[in-house]
């Protein structure tokens, strides 16, 4: 049973990864109906939220029904790290999460995110000050290490369960990796074999189908899995490796009407959150993942990013339903 503090998660959760300008509350929504049993908001810049940015502070926004819920903040400056745990304390979530991951350049070229890799004594002192910060558990999401040469997890494993964090997610790639090649969970591994470790591992990077969820669960002993972009555009990914590790069966992928439902619901949440405009116009990066391999879809998705309005992307939605009915996808 995986708990983080009081949260129990379950035997065996899965965790939707916080993806920059994807997990936001209505892509949470629909993951949250999929199955996912802990969410974490988009990652925050700890400096935006003290300077009061309406970027950083609408990123606060968490709901009832996402509960469990995370707020993951960034930064390189260790006090602006602790000011904005406080911040991030008083709008109530679960847990605060810190990134220690992040490899993008704008990122980690302002000594956050997977930068800290580099400078672990002050990734330690950084966790510490955050801890001391908020009453809430504190997790951190991070890499195996800053490049081939340096995958200190091990160490940085240890170091950080024992300044107080009670979680601990690591991607199976280094910084200078990127996205690029394949995950490598060996050290993952290794960190759950560790008899010194008592906190809950999960393990995050290529997880894309029940089976590979199967296989790396049990080969490498983790406490549960994050998955991030699999569940762009197919919210079931959680549902259908639940099912998978429960029964060993398959389910059979979403049909039209579903994805369509799907597709609808996550529109009206875009359009309660940020309004009938910018929720229209921040929903359009999803279509194409809804109806990933459907036949000839391109004009439809010419036609749905295009549509100015909630209404006019309906009735598309109605004529991709009345498409692709009679249709084998």
């Amino acid at each position: 049973m995986a708990k983080i503090g009081n949260i129990d998660l379950g035997k065996f959760p899965l965790l939707l990864a916080p993806m920059e300008d994807v997990s936001d509350p209505p892509f949470r929504a629909v993951c949250k109906e999929g199955g996912a049993d802990l969410m974490y908001t988009e990652f925050i810049s700890s400096e935006g939220l003290i300077r009061h940015a309406v970027k950083s502070k609408q990123k606060l926004d968490i709901f009832e029904y996402e509960r469990p819920v995370g707020i993951q903040l960034f930064g390189g400056d260790i006090g602006n790290m602790a000011e904005s745990a406080r911040i991030a304390t008083q709008v109530n979530p679960d847990l605060i999460d810190i990134n220690y991951g992040c490899p993008v350049k704008a990122v980690a070229c302002r000594g956050a995110g997977a930068a800290l890799l580099q400078d672990i004594p002050k990734m330690v002192r950084m966790t510490e000050e955050v801890v001391k910060a908020t009453h809430l558990p504190v997790t951190v999401k991070t890499r195996l290490g800053w490049d081939e040469k340096t995958k200190n997890i091990l160490e940085v494993a240890e170091r950080l369960q024992d300044i107080g964090i009670q979680a601990l997610t690591v991607h199976g790639r280094t910084r200078v990796q990127m996205y690029k090649g394949e995950a490598d969970w060996r050290l993952i591994g290794l960190i759950k074999e560790n008899p010194r470790m008592h906190i809950p591992v999960f393990g995050n990077g290529d997880i894309d189908s029940p089976e590979k969820a199967m296989e790396y669960k049990n080969r490498y002993g983790v406490d549960g899995l994050m998955i991030g972009r699999a569940a762009i555009g197919y919210p079931w990914i959680f549902r259908e490796i639940k099912h998978f590790l429960a029964t060993g069966e398959k389910l059979p992928p979403p049909g039209l009407s579903e994805r369509i439902s799907a597709a609808r619901k996550h529109l009206n949440f875009s359009i309660r959150w940020k309004g009938p405009k910018l929720g229209v116009f921040e929903m359009r990066r999803h279509y194409a993942s809804y109806f990933k391999n459907f036949p000839d879809f391109k004009p439809f998705r010419t036609k749905l990013v295009e549509a100015p309005t909630a209404e006019q992307v309906h009735h598309f939605l109605d004529e991709v339903e009345n498409t692709y009915s009679l249709a084998e996808v």
